[in-house]
């Protein structure tokens, strides 16, 4: 058999929100381009973003149990390590028998098992980190990993062993690119001559930007300034009543890369993969961190783009007072909009899935497996 003719297996752990899913899903997609016989399978749990869409996404997916620490006093923070151990024998019998040749955790507790089994079992194990303030499952799994991939420079003076760090940037997804933007704006039903602004909070949305959106849409539809608007899917049945010709409403846009390109300026939630998709595609965006993750890492994620004159930074407790004057303010000054993509455009890191994917698939002729 030739090394043309061997199958290979690649796992995947992510999940919990798009941040940590989406930029394992863009290196998932270039291993699946460049080695289309690769098995590639997912780790996650059914009853979050990775349950719908991994399958969507025609990847394998595989339900593990394992929840997070709850933020309060929360009787599931107890029962946590036996979860913990019950998803690292799922795991670990799984790694036993198909003998990944390399396994890799995208950050959050879903990671924690699956790699903690990979490590055990001798494969190939990588960590990929978003955040400029590494989160804990990767602080944890520094010691079995073979390489960390970070987004930014920042990061790597968190590890301990610097050597393992690789500023990869995050992967942004391959059908993440800019369409016509008269017809995008057709496609949510907006006018192609208007201004129009895309606002989300994630995929879960955010409680205090959809409020203050819902207290100066009317305001906004005076100024001719169009709304594509994701609510999460907690807040969807408050706000969709006020659909109207110049807004358009709905709890989660699968197709991001249409919304991007419909619009003039983004207001959203400073997630990592917020960040590089705009950094990649060159929106102008008015970021507002979330206070409500650990760490502050949106904060910290943000900061120095704005430093930068990269995006616009607005706090929660700014919006009520500037969201509205920030919008009009940068949505019809050309020259601010242009300034703010030339900015952004080059903190664009587009190789990031690349380099993450060409690690993962590295020496395959000498240290994978054959499989039947």
């Amino acid at each position: 058999m030739t090394v043309k003719d061997k199958k290979y297996c690649f796992i995947f752990a992510a999940g919990g929100t798009g941040g940590h899913l989406y930029p394992a899903l863009a290196v998932a997609g270039y291993i699946k381009e460049k080695y289309p016989e690769a098995e590639i399978i997912f780790f996650g749990r059914k009853d979050k973003i990775e349950g719908r869409v991994v399958p969507e996404k025609g990847f394998r997916f595989i339900h593990i149990p394992i929840r997070g620490l709850q933020r309060k006093m929360d009787l599931r923070n107890f029962l946590m390590p036996f979860g913990l151990f019950y998803s690292f024998l799922k795991a670990l019998f799984i790694i036993i028998r198909l003998k990944p040749d390399a396994v890799a955790g995208a950050g959050a507790y879903i990671s924690l098992p699956v790699v903690w089994a990979a490590s055990v079992m001798g494969s190939k194990t990588v960590l990929m980190e978003q955040n400029s303030y590494p989160g804990m499952a990767n602080r944890l799994l520094e010691k079995k990993a073979d390489r960390i991939f970070v987004n930014f420079e920042e990061s790597v003076k968190y590890f301990r062993d610097s050597e393992k760090v690789v500023v990869s940037g995050n992967p942004v997804r391959n059908e993440i690119v800019l369409k016509d933007k008269e017809e995008a704006k057709k496609k949510f039903g907006l006018d192609p001559a208007k201004k129009a602004i895309l606002i989300f909070g994630g995929s879960l949305g955010a409680l205090k930007i959809n409020q203050i959106v819902y207290e100066i849409f009317i305001k906004l539809n005076d100024k001719d300034i169009q709304i594509i608007w994701q609510t999460g899917n907690k807040y969807f049945e408050k706000y969709q009543e006020l659909q109207n010709e110049s807004l358009y409403i709905a709890p989660y846009i699968d197709d991001m890369a249409s919304a991007y390109s419909a619009c003039d300026l983004l207001v959203a939630r400073a997630g990592a993969t917020t960040i590089s998709e705009t950094c990649f595609l060159k929106i102008p965006v008015i970021f507002v961190p979330s206070e409500n993750v650990t760490d502050n890492h949106q904060f910290k994620n943000v900061r120095a783009l704005e430093e930068a004159g990269a995006a616009i930074l607005l706090k929660d407790g700014e919006l009520e007072d500037k969201l509205f004057s920030t919008i009009t303010e940068t949505i019809f000054d050309d020259g601010k909009l242009n300034k703010l993509k030339e900015n952004i455009g080059k903190l664009a890191r587009p190789d990031a899935a690349a380099k993450i994917g060409d690690y993962l698939t590295a020496d395959r002729s000498i240290t994978h497996r054959e499989r039947n």
